[in-house]
């Protein structure tokens, strides 16, 4: 198998779709020797913010000198940014064997009466393969979709449980009201493992909490209104948190102040169990961390901001960011997103924000078409287009937006990795 033939096999098992449960994954680990049983994990679930916090923790704990397994989903450039080592991407050579040995494992399965694994457990399955290979001192992993169904809770070795920002998404798989949610993913948590929590809303909590104490799990709760002295940017934010004071990060947002407080509180829970971090590589590691696509700055002059923002919760902290950096700025948006999210929801709370928005589609077999999506925000916004490209879309923002105005594209991370492309091109 080369590389292209192994993005092919990737593309070709779309067909067997989402299916929660852990019947298929346990199966194919269990038929690869279960990799996942020597490595040490921290596990990471919630609805918004998991990518962030994930890189937060990774890069700290690299800085310390750990080999340190990355797992990420979505990507935003490329398919092998979905398992890392340290700053590195699974290699073209390695990717290719391990999908190699899964397809024969899977057409096994499928002989012996059991479903084909599904695209997300053949890449889980492969990042636990990795991982192993590469013998990594710990691996921080983040849940898919949910927790207690999720692919990645066939784990049994989790050090820390953690639980980023929680709310309404994907109710479809996951349960109709906050508390069904907050059960699924505190799935992750293990018989006597730490558990990290950002400070829920109090339905959630109190879901986190008594599973906490039925598992006899230590319960560490952030709360990111203990962070002081905080001074916001576009390009560095600094605060004071417990004993450390004026912490640096170069992620801007509002929301990513909880997303590194979060972070702070697991890596003094790792202190406990083995992973030692110093206070000099903490505050190293805070100010290295990168993760783009996330409120990312990418030009100024007029300012473009891309965002994930894809579902109700990112979408109010894109709009208290808007409200915080850019008030009274004239916006333009390019909105994209899938037609499986509650797009009703995000352009209800971003909407009013722009001056002019764009639609585009994004590259996906879930996502609503441009026109569609213009059409539903026409019930609310006097001022939309839909365009056919990417590219076009790019060139009508900078055509509507003189210098000191905000061009801010966000909805579906698929398309964001080509519109960044486009920004980096254009600057040259």
């Amino acid at each position: 198998m080369n590389y292209n033939e192994a993005l092919e096999y990737v593309e070709s098992l779309n067909q067997y779709g989402i299916v929660p449960g852990l019947e298929s994954i346990r199966e194919l680990c269990r038929r690869m020797g279960n990799p996942q049983n020597g490595l040490k994990f921290v596990h990471i679930a919630g609805t918004n913010g998991k990518g962030s916090v994930l890189a937060y923790v990774s890069t700290v704990l690299r800085c310390a000198g750990y080999k340190v397994g990355r797992y990420i989903s979505p990507v935003i450039f490329e398919y092998r940014e979905k398992i890392q080592v340290g700053k590195r991407s699974i290699s073209k050579a390695a990717l290719c064997e391990g999908l190699e040995l899964i397809q024969g494992i899977c057409e096994g399965m499928v002989k012996d009466g059991f479903h084909h694994p599904t695209p997300f457990e053949v890449e889980t399955a492969l990042a636990f393969w990795y991982f192993a290979r590469e013998a990594c001192d710990i691996v921080v992993l983040e849940t898919g979709m949910g927790g207690k169904m999720d692919a990645t809770n066939l784990i049994a070795t989790t050090q820390i449980a953690v639980l980023t920002s929680i709310g309404m998404d994907h109710m479809q798989f996951l349960g109709k009201n906050l508390e069904e949610i907050a059960a699924q993913k505190a799935g992750i948590i293990k018989d006597g493992c730490a558990v990290v929590s950002l400070l829920q809303k109090p339905e959630a909590m109190s879901v986190i909490e008594n599973l906490c104490s039925q598992k006899n799990c230590d319960l560490w709760v952030a709360d990111s209104g203990k962070a002081t002295h905080i001074r916001y940017g576009m390009e560095k934010q600094s605060f004071d948190y417990a004993d450390y004071k004026k912490l640096e990060i170069t992620l801007a947002g509002k929301f990513q102040i909880d997303n590194a407080v979060l972070a702070i509180e697991v890596l003094k829970a790792l202190g406990k169990r083995g992973f030692p971090v110093s206070e000099k590589t903490l505050r190293k590691g805070l100010k290295e961390t990168q993760w783009r696509g996330r409120f990312s700055l990418l030009a100024k002059k007029p300012y473009f901001i891309v965002d994930g923002a894809h579902n109700e919760d990112a979408a109010q902290k894109l709009a208290d960011s808007i409200e915080f950096y850019f008030t009274n700025r004239r916006i333009v948006y390019i909105m994209g997103i899938l037609r499986d999210k509650d797009y009703e929801k995000v352009i209800g709370l971003t909407e009013k924000y722009a001056d002019q928005i764009i639609t585009v589609t994004p590259p996906s077999p879930r996502a609503m078409h441009s026109y569609e999506l213009a059409q539903e925000i026409a019930k609310v916004h006097p001022n939309v287009s839909a365009v056919d490209s990417l590219e076009e879309a790019v060139e009508m923002s900078y055509l509507l937006a003189g210098k000191d105005d905000v061009i801010i594209a966000f909805g579906s991370l698929s398309y964001l990795g080509n519109l960044m492309n486009l920004i980096e091109h254009r600057k040259k």
